[in-house]
């Protein structure tokens, strides 16, 4: 059967760009385009390991993957390469289809889809890409010691974040965590500009807690000893080596967390339904799955522990301080609470996963990845007599 839009209109298969195609985001997206729709993608990014599943034949099939010639990837850092710019002009003419879109899911931006044609691309869209990486940023972030356990748009310390309103309620100078909220809407604002002034089609997405396999990485294990990941992460890692789950300032902060296979379902109808979604900011979370970052911790050792089978730690969490654990610069929100009400008169999405489920789903993930090779690092070699 044909794939239709919201409207009832057919939908003509797309040639779209993603630049940060093997991330989190990215690899999940990719899945769904390839899986469900005929669009074909132009995978931009470092790193490939997420998405190496759809780049390379089955195991023991010797043959293509249903997908061959609809992915190819190119190895690129945004950020450092100038080479972008050409090679969307040379795909814009891939399999005699113009590039229809380009999904931006890179650390410093919004998440943005910008629906276009080459023109378009050519006369705006890489200077908005410039200015997306000049944006203030100050140096522990550069280090990725993200003071939040999100990547969204960080616009206040207690307040409903509506999709058509910006309540700019940053904390103190001195906190410099709140540099990343001042750029995130600086981007946005850009963004509105580019298609105000210049007709540029775009939709943001305002991701509130995406969570689900392959999210962030173990330290020590596929990422730097030192680092520290987001909550979720932070919270398997020490799961996985049976220690108490670390509480930052005594984990009262409220989120709300919503299941990665959710979100791209609403990202795919953005991409998909480019008249409702043009020019539009969507909130996209679960209101639903709000808790405590102390109740998220005490859920997910309980999930945990029936997906591995092993008992309960008799001691679940310990406090520690902020400055303890980030260092200097932090500060948080205590609550964020999503509107959705644009998204789901646009679009019609809402959430369906519960946090249990999500949680069970993820954990497994990260229990049947990570488990063994955490014991072999744990494991302490015996002295010789």
């Amino acid at each position: 059967m044909a794939r239709v839009d919201l409207d009832g209109n057919p939908i003509e298969p797309m040639k779209i760009c993603i630049i940060g195609a093997g991330g989190f985001i990215g690899s999940h997206l990719c899945d769904k385009l390839m899986a469900e729709t005929p669009h074909t993608v132009l995978a931009v990014d470092v790193y490939s390991d997420k998405i190496k599943h759809l780049l390379e034949p089955p195991p023991g099939q010797g043959g293509a993957h249903p997908w061959a010639g609809r992915i190819q990837f190119h190895r690129l850092n945004i950020k450092h390469d100038s080479r972008l710019e050409g090679l969307i002009k040379i795909r814009s003419t891939w399999r005699q289809s113009a590039l229809r879109q380009i999904i931006i899911l890179v650390l410093w931006t919004p998440y943005i889809v910008i629906s276009l044609m080459p023109f378009r691309w050519l006369s705006t869209a890489q200077r908005t890409l410039s200015a997306s990486f000049t944006s203030p940023r100050v140096k522990y972030m550069e280090k990725r010691l993200e003071a939040s356990s999100q990547r969204i748009i960080l616009y206040g310390r207690f307040c409903v974040l509506k999709e058509d309103a910006s309540p700019c309620i940053f904390g103190p100078i001195e906190k410099q965590r709140w540099s990343y909220a001042c750029a995130k809407q600086l981007i946005e604002r850009l963004m509105y500009a580019e298609g105000a002034e210049n007709g540029l089609d775009f939709t943001i997405v305002r991701p509130f807690n995406w969570i689900g396999p392959r999210m962030d990485f173990i330290p020590g294990i596929d990422g730097p000893c030192e680092g520290i990941p987001r909550v979720l992460a932070c919270f398997s890692n020490n799961l996985l080596r049976r220690e108490p789950l670390k509480l930052v300032d005594g984990g009262q902060s409220q989120r709300t967390f919503v299941y990665i296979k959710d979100a791209i379902e609403a990202v795919l109808l953005m991409i998909e339904n480019p008249a409702r979604a043009n020019g539009q900011i969507f909130n996209v979370g679960n209101p639903n799955n709000e808790v405590t970052v102390k109740q998220l911790a005490e859920m997910m050792t309980e999930v945990y522990s029936k997906v591995s089978g092993e008992p309960l730690l008799k001691v679940h969490t310990i406090d520690v301080s902020s400055k303890e654990f980030y260092g200097e610069g932090y500060d948080d929100s205590d609550k964020r609470i999503l509107d959705m009400t644009i998204i789901n008169k646009q679009l019609g999405w809402s959430p369906k996963t519960l946090l249990w489920d999500l949680l069970e789903s993820t954990l497994t993930y990260q229990h049947r990845t990570y488990a063994q090779a955490i014991r072999r690092t744990m494991v302490k070699p015996i002295a010789s007599s």
